[in-house]
């Protein structure tokens, strides 16, 4: 079976980038030592400072599911709340 790929784009309101990334930076850790994670990379844009991507692999799309109901991740949502403009979510599967 293929393995998961997930891209999502986080803007946040440009007075709040600051507090984003920072929550942001704190999922890596713990993400990365969850089962099923194979990549977990956090990217901010060089031109939009609001503008975060992660690139994400998962062995299944189950194991990103348990990931996506983490306590960690629902933290995030609370120390963000009002503080992201936009969030988008691509859920892909490598081709070649």
């Amino acid at each position: 079976m293929a393995k998961l790929t997930i891209v999502a784009h986080i803007t946040a309101h440009p007075d709040k980038a600051d507090l984003v990334k920072a929550e942001l930076e704190k999922l890596v850790p713990v993400t990365r030592t969850e089962d099923g994670c194979v990549r977990y990379d956090l990217h901010q844009d060089n031109d939009d400072p609001a503008h975060f991507m992660f690139y994400e692999t998962w062995e299944t799309r189950d194991l990103w599911q348990a990931h996506m109901a983490a306590p960690h991740i629902s933290a995030f949502g609370v120390a963000t709340n009002g503080a992201v403009a936009d969030f988008q979510l691509f859920e892909m599967t490598e081709t070649a």
